[in-house]
């Protein structure tokens, strides 16, 4: 592995931010003297104290949406598409200092052009135009009636995000929300919280009014609790583990019925066939995904299940391509795998390395810290063969760049082992042929990728939508069926 620490270039920073609550345009106080260190991932030093939160901040938040989504300042659609349009414009242009403030707090390589905040830009964008594309419904009936069916934005939307990609994961729930004709109360990690206030401004610049977009950063256990307890919430959008997915529902079913819009954990297989398929094609793009912000993704394909006949193959092609990367601090330039967001995820990560170790599976390349002088939380890409279908390494969420090899030998036994976990997030099918990939993808509990050839393009670039099966949550993300997830249907019936 080539290594690459160095100082981040000077003026790359944007410097100190103010990280308080931001309500009804405003920074303000926080209710709770308690504050929380975070820590730059790259080198351990701690940079910044961030607000812990409290019930005061979520109760002046959702007064503040409360209040911008019943005065009609946001409800009108021009209203709407412009400033979206204005805000897609803005985190365009804000993109390169929002990646450095999403690097410097969690450690996502400013290198890193998936996720990154130009993609949340260009999903803003796709939303600014969807603004007035939505449709309802006219039912068939009498000469005595006219029943139609609109779609109505929901309310408030408690919007909770998580770390590991900061920026373009707020916007994941912010554009479509906003676009619906919500307003917003958005809950960033407290690993990074930074890019959320920062487009909280961007908004502000943009022309969305006040109170329609609020942030309250903290911990989950106050600020995440108190907005999944509100009774000024409608709706909870999160994204995040299956265990918080879960108090999520339970927090709505304990106050107001709340509508949960939740995307929570994976154990997203590679299913690769042994039908002529390019294994320089398919190591490239495994290897490539696992390594992405540091296998820090919950559709990565951490397991992999390879017919045995090439196994062997795959396996060294794909350790050959973990060699090649540079590992360093995350705002350097050059760097194309950063180190984990903190030291609690490197520690967990390390849990399972050293239990595979100790259960005898066979490792084929990683299992240690890196880079230890640095400070920073580094862990090698790992690949451990022979993984046993059932054990931790291949059913539990590790959120790191740990790779499963699991073989088969036909595909009712792909298919078997694929949907043997509780989650049904993402799949990737490898064949030549296409008929099988059809035929494995309607087998598989989950949305699919079926990989027959390099992909070229964009593909369908932000239309596309998925929804999660099992314990990887509820509700469907992504698109035009995404943004009515933060609809609600009404129906008008006249009777003349």
């Amino acid at each position: 592995m080539d290594t690459n620490v160095r100082r981040t270039a000077e003026g790359a920073s944007p410097g100190t931010m103010v990280v308080k609550p931001f309500i009804d345009g405003r920074f303000v106080e926080s209710g709770s003297p308690a504050t929380i260190e975070v820590v730059n991932p790259s080198n351990g030093r701690p940079f910044l104290r961030i607000p812990a939160g409290s019930d005061r901040d979520v109760d002046a938040a959702v007064g503040a949406a409360r209040r911008a989504s019943t005065d009609e300042r946001w409800s009108a659609l021009p209203v709407r598409k412009r400033a979206l349009q204005k805000l897609a414009d803005l985190l365009a242009t804000q993109s390169a200092s929002l990646d450095v403030l999403d690097a410097e707090e969690m450690g996502k390589p400013v290198s890193l052009a998936v996720a990154n905040a130009a993609a949340a830009g260009a999903l803003t964008r796709f939303y600014a135009e969807a603004v007035d594309k939505g449709v309802g419904d006219v039912y068939p009936g009498d000469r005595h009636c006219y029943v139609s069916q609109r779609r109505v934005p929901r309310g408030v939307v408690g919007a909770i995000v998580p770390w590991n990609f900061p920026a373009y994961n707020a916007m994941l729930k912010v554009a479509p929300a906003l676009a619906a004709g919500n307003c917003v109360v958005l809950k960033p990690s407290e690993l990074s919280s930074r890019s959320a206030l920062r487009i909280a401004q961007l908004a502000l610049e943009a022309g969305i009014p006040e109170g329609v977009l609020n942030v309250v950063p903290g911990l989950g256990a106050t600020v995440g609790r108190a907005l999944g307890l509100h009774p000024g919430v409608d709706m909870i959008a999160f994204t995040g583990s299956t265990h918080t997915g879960k108090q999520m529902l339970q927090y709505a079913g304990q106050s107001n019925m709340k509508v949960v819009l939740a995307e929570c954990g994976g154990k997203s297989p590679q299913i690769v066939f042994d039908d002529e398929i390019d294994l320089d094609v398919v190591s490239e793009s495994i290897a490539s995904l696992l390594v992405t912000n540091q296998g820090q993704i919950c559709s990565v394909g951490s397991r992999l299940l390879v017919q045995r006949s090439i196994e062997t193959e795959l396996v060294r092609k794909i350790a050959a391509r973990l060699s090649k990367i540079r590992v360093g601090d995350a705002c350097h330039p050059e760097t194309t795998f950063g180190p984990l967001a903190s030291q609690r995820q490197c520690e967990r990560v390390m849990r399972y390395i050293e239990s595979a170790k100790q259960d005898g599976l066979e490792l084929v390349t990683g299992g240690q810290r890196t880079l230890q002088e640095s400070g920073g939380f580094y862990v090698e890409p790992t690949i451990f063969r022979d993984v046993p279908p059932g054990s931790a390494l291949a059913q539990e969420e590790i959120f790191g760049p740990i790779l499963a090899v699991i073989p088969f030998d036909s595909q009712d036994d792909a298919v078997r082992i694929a949907n043997g976990t509780s989650f049904g997030l993402a799949a990737y099918v490898w064949t030549s042929r296409v008929s099988r990939g059809l035929d494995v993808a309607k087998s598989l509990q989950s949305s699919v990728w079926v990989n027959a050839a390099a992909p070229r393009g964009e593909g369908p670039g932000h239309a596309a939508s998925f929804e999660p099966f099992g314990q990887s949550g509820m509700g469907a993300e992504g698109g035009m069926a995404g943004m009515e997830s933060y609809q609600r249907r009404q129906l008008i019936w006249i009777n003349h």
